[in-house]
C-alpha cells in the first residue's frame, strides 16, 4: 500500500528436527502435519500472509520434497499483483556447499534480495505453532529506526535457561543476547520474567547485508542468525525488542492471546496437539478472523456409524469412526478406526488404519500407519521401547507407513 515500507520476508525451513524422529525420518521438520489439517510451515505462512506480507521466500535444504509440494500446490498468491510464496532449495551459488547455518542460507540466497530489492527483511522460523502480526513488529520496527528487531516472548526466568534470552532496558534497546544462560536476565518491568527469543526478526536492509558479509568472513563463525548475527547487532548498538505481549490478533481471545510453542521434540509436539481439544482450547484453530490457512484434501466430511464417537478430540476430513471410541485425540484425513477399537489422548495423522479391537493410548502415529486387530499401543512402555520409539515423556510415536500387529 502507498507509504507503506518495501517489505520481503524469508522463512527458514531448512532445519532437521533431529529431535523429531521419526516424524522427520522422510520429511522436513516444518512439513511434519500438524492439527489434522495442516503442516508446521502453514503457521508462519499463515501470519505473513493474514498480516499482508505478499512476498515470501522459504529457504529449504533437508529433505525438501513434501514441503516445497506442499508450498507450491497450496500457497498460491496473485502473479498479476506481484504477489509469490516460492520455495528455494539451497542453490550453492557460492560453491559445492550446502548451508552451513541459519545466516549462511540467507547469504547463499542474497540474490533474492537484490533482485527485490526491500526497505526491510522480516525473517521468521517455520516451526513454532502460533498467532502473531507480524505488521505491528515492523511497524515499531520502522518507528525506532532499529537496525534489527527481535521478537521476545515472557517466559518465567525458572524456565528461560532453554531459550536464547533478551537483556533489554527500559527502551527497548537489547544490550545482551544471551543463549541458554544459567542465570536468565529479567525484563526491566518484571524480576520473575524472561524475554525468550522467538527466533522472528526484522532488519533494515542495508544492516543485514552488512552483517551477513561480515559473518562469511569470519571463519571462527557458526553463520547462525541467533548465535552469531543477533549478537554482532547487539554488540554495535542496533537491536530493539519486541514484546509479543503487546501483538494483538483479530479474534484472540483471552485464554489464547500470546500463544506460542516451539515443538522441537517430540513431548512438545504432543503436548501441543493436546492444548487442542478442550472445550476452551488454550490454542483455538476457529478464529475466523486471523485464519490457519491451508488446503484441504478432496474428501468427504467425517463419519460416525455403529455407535462410534469422539469425545474432547478432533476428526479430520474422509475419517471414519465405526463403533470405536475416540478420546482427547487428534485424527488426521482419511483415517479408519474398527469396531471396538480404543484411542485415547493420540494423534493419528493422515491415513492411518485401527483395526478391530486395537487400543492406542498416548501414541503419535505417522502418516499411513497400519495397527492390526488387537493389537496394543501404549499399554506397556518397557515392550513399546523394543519395537518403537518412546518420548521422555512417555509417548509411543510409530514412524510413516509402520505395521503393528
Amino acid at each position: 500500500m502507498k507509504g507503506q515500507p518495501h517489505v520481503l520476508a524469508i522463512v527458514l525451513a531448512g532445519g532437521e528436527g533431529k529431535r523429531l524422529w521419526p516424524l522427520t525420518a522422510d520429511r522436513a521438520k516444518p512439513a511434519v502435519p500438524f492439527g489434522g489439517n495442516y503442516r508446521l510451515i502453514d503457521f508462519v505462512l499463515s501470519n505473513l500472509v493474514n498480516a499482508g506480507f505478499h512476498r515470501l521466500c522459504v529457504l529449504t535444504q533437508y529433505k525438501s520434497h513434501s514441503l516445497d509440494k506442499h508450498i507450491s500446490t497450496t500457497w498460491r498468491l496473485s502473479s498479476v499483483l506481484g504477489q509469490y510464496i516460492t520455495p528455494v532449495p539451497a542453490q550453492q551459488r557460492l560453491g559445492p556447499r550446502w548451508y552451513t547455518g541459519s545466516a549462511d542460507a540467507i547469504f547463499q540466497s542474497l540474490n533474492l534480495v537484490y533482485d527485490e530489492k526491500p526497505d526491510h527483511i522480516v525473517v521468521f522460523g517455520a516451526d513454532h505453532v502460533y498467532r502473531m502480526d507480524p505488521s505491528q513488529m515492523v511497524s515499531q520496527h520502522v518507528d525506532a529506526g532499529a537496525g534489527v528487531t527481535v521478537a521476545g516472548i515472557r517466559v518465567p526466568r525458572t524456565e528461560a535457561k532453554a531459550f536464547g534470552c533478551i537483556d533489554s532496558d527500559a527502551t527497548g534497546k537489547i544490550t545482551r543476547f544471551l543463549e541458554k544462560p544459567a542465570e536468565p536476565p529479567h525484563v526491566p518491568d518484571d524480576p520473575d520474567v524472561t524475554f525468550a527469543s522467538m527466533g522472528n526478526y526484522v532488519f533494515r536492509t542495508e544492516v543485514l547485508l552488512d552483517a551477513l558479509r561480515a559473518d562469511a568472513a569470519d571463519p571462527e563463525s557458526m553463520h547462525d542468525m541467533g548465535g552469531d548475527i543477533i549478537p554482532m547487532l547487539v554488540g554495535q548498538g542496533a537491536a530493539q525488542v519486541y514484546d509479543f505481549d503487546d501483538n494483538e490478533v483479530p479474534g484472540a481471545t483471552e485464554r489464547d492471546k500470546g500463544y506460542w510453542r516451539d515443538v522441537g521434540t517430540l513431548d512438545a509436539y504432543y503436548d501441543s496437539h493436546l492444548d487442542l481439544v478442550s472445550v476452551h482450547p488454550v490454542f483455538n484453530l476457529y478464529n475466523h478472523r486471523w485464519p490457519i490457512r491451508t488446503a484441504t484434501p478432496p474428501l468427504p466430511p467425517a463419519k460416525f456409524v455403529n455407535s462410534g464417537s469422539a469425545v474432547e478430540s478432533m476428526i479430520g476430513p474422509g475419517s471414519i469412526v465405526s463403533g470405536a471410541a475416540v478420546r482427547d485425540s487428534v485424527i488426521g484425513a482419511d483415517v479408519m478406526i474398527e469396531d471396538g477399537a480404543v484411542v485415547e489422548g493420540s494423534v493419528l495423522l493422515p491415513g492411518v488404519r485401527i483395526a478391530k479391537g486395537a487400543v492406542v493410548r498416548r501414541a503419535i502415529l505417522d502418516k499411513n500407519v497400519q495397527v492390526a486387530e488387537g493389537a496394543e499401543i501404549g499399554l506397556d512402555l518397557t515392550a513399546d521401547r523394543q519395537r518403537w520409539t518412546v518420548s521422555a515423556g512417555g509417548v509411543v510415536v510409530l514412524g510413516k507407513g509402520e505395521r503393528v500387529g
